[in-house]
């Protein structure tokens, strides 16, 4: 049990270190071209999704969804409660169980849909911006230690 341990321990800080290596070798590239005319980017992605009015309107539509859900699932609750005939009531509550999982099931798929048409929009307007501003590369905020120039308000605005 305790080799097993230290061999975990050991890969953590094996990926750790390499994790850590690989992001000071992207900032000293970026940072070793950025003097020579090499212009470097970074976007604080995830400010610009909590930003994002298409991600708003997603998490409002999405609520709205699931609150037709529970109404729908408390509908059903009632009308198998006044069901006497149990025979009756397994054979609705299957329809009902059926129903349910194909609402989910198209909610969820047009979820997805539309967060990767969201995430596609994203992306398209931050390499509009790579190429109206004639950047060379862009990376993530996270991925940054230090370097690069904050394109995030501006990606935030045009958005909107």
């Amino acid at each position: 049990m305790k080799n097993t341990s230290k061999k975990l321990l050991s890969r953590v800080l094996t990926i750790g270190a390499i994790a850590l290596t690989i992001s000071l070798s992207a900032n000293s590239f970026a940072s070793a071209h950025d003097a020579s005319g090499f212009k470097v980017a970074v976007v604080d992605v995830q400010k610009v999704v909590v930003s994002s009015p298409q991600v708003n309107a997603l998490r409002v539509e999405q609520k709205n969804k699931i609150d037709s859900l529970i109404a729908f699932v408390e509908k059903a609750k009632a009308d198998l409660a006044k069901e006497p005939n149990e025979a009756k009531k397994k054979s609705l509550e299957e329809g009902y169980n059926k129903e349910l999982n194909v609402k989910k099931q198209a909610i969820d798929k047009e979820y997805s849909k539309k967060l990767l048409d969201i995430d596609k929009n994203i992306t398209e307007i931050i390499q509009a911006k790579a190429k109206s501003d004639n950047y060379d590369l862009i990376l993530t905020k996270n991925s940054v230690l230090q370097g690069g120039v904050d394109i995030t308000s501006e990606i935030i605005k045009l958005l909107k």
